[in-house]
């Protein structure tokens, strides 16, 4: 298992299709705190009981007292260097596409063009009678829990836990898994189904696996290149590589 860029940039140029399969890791680099790990918002107890389906339905109005303070740290964070280093990446490849567990939405802001977003995007809610979907930006928001012209509660355009991922990304996810030469699995603890198992579909199918990750994970033995280093240091390394 090589630990060099230039090992690694190498064999991607013999490649046509790459996808990057993304977590928290990746954003955690922006500032934005994850929910599982060391100081994750797993630890606070409003998270535990907010951050969940249930939760909404119970008391919207603590649900969305919550969710806004998360807008509101989203709002703050910026790309950093490993998510404009992937954007850059599309010039290098025939198809590049992001799988991104993240609803952040900095993937997009740092110019990539292709992003299936497995969990939503937190600037996006969606009309609990009707479920049309808008875009929303107020930070803060102005009324809480915010309302649908039609008079109903919004909820947010985010997979909340309890809930099933969307059919439509997780089959093109599947896809795209299915079909590129290489993976880049990037910040992502690999223990949450059913983005856990894309790297295993990628090897499957005879791709390249890279995983970039300060932590060991249930991935790394069978990746081709692991990198112990934040996203950060690795990635613009490698894509500037890959010139």
């Amino acid at each position: 298992m090589s630990q060099e860029p230039a090992d690694c940039a190498r064999v991607l140029k013999t490649c046509k299709s790459v996808v990057a399969l993304t977590g928290a890791g990746i954003s955690a680099e922006s500032g934005i705190h994850t929910f599982r790990g060391k100081g994750g918002l797993w630890e606070k107890e409003n998270a535990e009981d907010l951050a969940t389906i249930e939760g909404f339905k119970k008391d919207p109005k603590a649900f969305w007292e919550w969710f806004d303070e998360r807008r509101k740290e989203v709002a703050k964070a910026k790309p950093n260097p490993a998510h404009l280093a992937l954007a850059e990446m599309e010039r290098s490849f025939d198809s590049f596409a992001v799988i991104t567990q993240n609803i952040d939405g900095l993937h997009k802001l740092a110019k990539s063009t292709v992003v299936v977003e497995l969990h939503g995007n937190i600037w996006r809610v969606k009309c609990t009678r009707d479920h049309e979907v808008s875009e929303n930006r107020d930070v803060p928001l102005g009324e809480i829990p915010p309302l649908c012209y039609c008079g109903a509660v919004l909820r947010p355009d985010v997979v909340l836990f309890g809930e099933p991922l969307d059919p439509v990304n997780i089959e093109r996810a599947y896809l795209l898994s299915e079909t590129c030469n290489a993976m880049l699995v990037v910040g992502t603890s690999a223990v949450v189904s059913p983005a856990a198992q894309l790297p295993l579909i990628a090897k499957r199918a005879g791709a390249v696996v890279v995983e970039v990750n300060p932590e060991e994970t249930p991935l790394t033995q069978m990746c081709d290149f692991s990198f112990r280093e934040s996203a950060t240091n690795v990635l613009p390394e490698i894509a500037m590589l890959l010139g």
